[in-house]
């Protein structure tokens, strides 16, 4: 059987006049964090986050699909870290446009114009990489947010993927898990095009910068993100390096990849029989 053609992309025009509503979205949501968010509570942060989220979406083309159990939690468990495999810039308010959720993302982001202001105010804690001072710190400040009852979004792998594998999670990231006694919600994201086949179109690696996959993302036709949650994960009282190779295991499983390859630790040799 021959393979289906690949979905015609929009024409540059189409492409520019969505990007021209997604820079109008953009200043509109750092309005909001600079003149709303100080009067509003944190319920009506948290749906304002959620709609501007959902919006984004719908501007850039990108439709929403739920998969698996019972779907994403209506309101944030108390107590929850939900682990991903990471795809896109998009990934982000995929998640953010059905849950409230804290992102933990490099520092760098920080910087980054526009979107950079935008993260952090929407609660995003970030880690200096490198700094063994700094990540402490940080896994005390995750432990103490779960304990209070916010969700905190990790992608395990410390990099993006074309979303055809799954690599080893970094199991440091879910110590501050283990620490508040909280659950691990795996979480698998993937893209497809308008035939519901595995797309490359969000896919944002390598040397791609920023411009080009928002680009590429507004050009393509029937674009979607699907998010397949499995089922939680106790994380308390258990080992950081298991619950990362279960949440492995889960999310390799409902992308339908093989789980990453780990190298056997080092054991030394047994030494030689004693002669008789």
């Amino acid at each position: 059987m021959s393979p289906r053609p690949r979905p015609r992309p929009l024409s540059a025009f189409r492409r520019a006049l969505r990007i021209g509503r997604l820079l109008a979205h953009v200043l509109h949501g750092l309005f909001i964090l600079t003149f709303r968010f100080p009067r509003l509570r944190p319920a009506a942060r948290r749906e304002t986050i959620r709609r501007w989220s959902a919006r984004l979406l719908r501007i850039a083309g990108v439709r929403l699909a739920i998969r698996g159990g019972g779907g994403a939690p209506a309101a944030g468990p108390h107590g929850t870290m939900l682990v991903l495999n990471h795809v896109s810039w998009l990934d982000v308010y995929a998640v953010l446009a059905v849950m409230p959720a804290r992102f933990v993302a490099k520092s760098e982001i920080r910087a980054w114009p526009l979107i950079g202001r935008l993260v952090s105010g929407a609660g995003t804690l970030f880690i200096e990489r490198g700094s063994r001072r700094h990540a402490r710190h940080t896994n005390h400040a995750i432990a103490d947010a779960m304990r209070a009852g916010d969700v905190i979004a990790i992608c395990p792998e410390g990099t993006t993927t074309e979303g055809d594998r799954l690599l080893p999670f970094h199991a440091a990231l879910f110590q501050p898990a283990v620490e508040a006694g909280a659950q691990v919600l795996p979480l698998a994201v993937r893209y497809l095009d308008a035939h519901g086949d595995p797309t490359l179109a969000a896919a944002y690696v390598g040397d791609t910068s920023l411009a080009s996959s928002v680009w590429q993302v507004v050009g393509a036709r029937g674009l979607s993100v699907e998010l397949r949650f499995g089922e939680e994960i106790a994380a308390g009282g258990a080992d950081r390096r298991d619950l990362a190779r279960r949440s492995e295991q889960a999310i390799a499983g409902a992308l339908g990849v093989p789980a990453p390859r780990h190298r056997a630790p080092h054991t030394a040799p047994h030494p030689p029989a004693a002669s008789q």
